[in-house]
């Protein structure tokens, strides 16, 4: 197989697997389950869903403008608009094409604001590292906030707690052993980890030795519960999800988000995987279904009418270019 074939299937695989899975859900719906979200889209307080849209438009921001902090201390002070712009343009690419977008983004701004094209992405590369951490840590909260139900599942009632306690014991010697291993392996996957891991501390220690460290912390983390709260005030929408516990909050926004690394944008997965983690949450099927469809519908919306605006807006600001 050719590159050129690699990279179409590349790109048409996660299309065609998430058209898969919308026929799928929608072939099990039935009649009566098809009314049922309809009335919940028809009925849904969408007060709530432009909130959700707003926080989503200041997380942008937030990115775009956290992005200088990236590109000052190596001589270029782009415009801001043109930093929004670029950014907007990349989540309307990689609804087309997976993880193209940060080329589309690194090319843009390089087009317009004449910052080397390696240079750009190098510190497109350094923000996707620190993202990495706070997903990875949004994570490690969800595991904390659902650690009784992560209890149960090991220890449940009648089981033998000793088997339980041994098999957590079993799991950590494992663990200790593949890192063990891992340190010492000299194979291509091993070195690949390790880079990855390696890579990951030394964004973590660039960001602390960055001029603008505070001000690029803060608009990390404030990007991020821009995330969580965009998610978090949907479930406002319709009455059977208004009282979620915030446990399934952080859980369903993990899940939601991990899925939209399968298909573009999240194209038929994102429903699918928030709707099962709702319904693990005592929330009826239908209701958990509207609930990510509606969610993912905002998000996906948003993106098409403002990258497409930043698509079409981008040369004109720049017509002197």
């Amino acid at each position: 197989m050719n590159k050129k074939t690699k990279k179409i299937l590349f790109a048409i695989l996660p299309i065609a697997l998430g058209v898969f899975l919308i026929w799928n859900f929608l072939s099990k719906l039935s009649p009566e389950d098809k009314t049922a979200i309809i009335n919940s889209f028809k009925t849904a307080n969408y007060y709530w869903v432009f909130l959700s849209l707003f926080f989503g438009i200041l997380s942008h921001l937030s990115r775009a403008y956290r992005w200088k902090f990236m590109l000052n201390p190596l001589g270029y002070n782009p415009k801001f608009p043109n930093l929004v712009m670029t950014v907007l343009i990349s989540y309307l690419v990689n609804l087309i094409i997976p993880r193209a977008g940060d080329v589309a983004r690194g090319s843009a701004i390089t087009k317009y604001e004449n910052v080397p094209f390696e240079k750009a992405i190098g510190t497109i590369i350094a923000e996707r590292i620190t993202d990495v951490i706070m997903l990875l840590s949004i994570i490690g909260i969800a595991f904390f906030l659902q650690a009784d139900l992560i209890k149960k599942a090991l220890i449940k009632e009648g089981s033998d707690p000793v088997k339980s306690i041994g098999f957590l014991v079993i799991l950590g010697v494992v663990s200790l052993l593949c890192f063990y291993f891992l340190k010492k392996s000299k194979k291509p996957f091993a070195i690949k980890i390790k880079n990855f891991i390696n890579g990951l501390l030394e964004g973590v220690k660039s960001i602390f030795k960055m001029k603008n460290k505070w001000a690029f912390i803060f608009h990390t983390v404030f990007i991020w519960a821009m995330y969580v709260l965009m998610f978090y005030v949907v479930s406002f929408a319709l009455p059977e999800t208004s009282d979620l516990p915030f446990g399934a909050i952080i859980v369903g926004f993990v899940i939601g988000g991990l899925s939209m690394a399968l298909t573009n944008g999240g194209l038929g997965t994102y429903p699918v995987f928030v709707a099962g983690v709702l319904v693990l949450y005592g929330i009826a099927e239908n209701p958990a279904n509207a609930f990510g469809w509606i969610m993912w519908t905002a998000q996906t919306l948003m993106i098409l009418i403002f990258g497409g605006l930043s698509f079409l807006f981008l040369p004109l600001y720049n017509k002197e270019k």
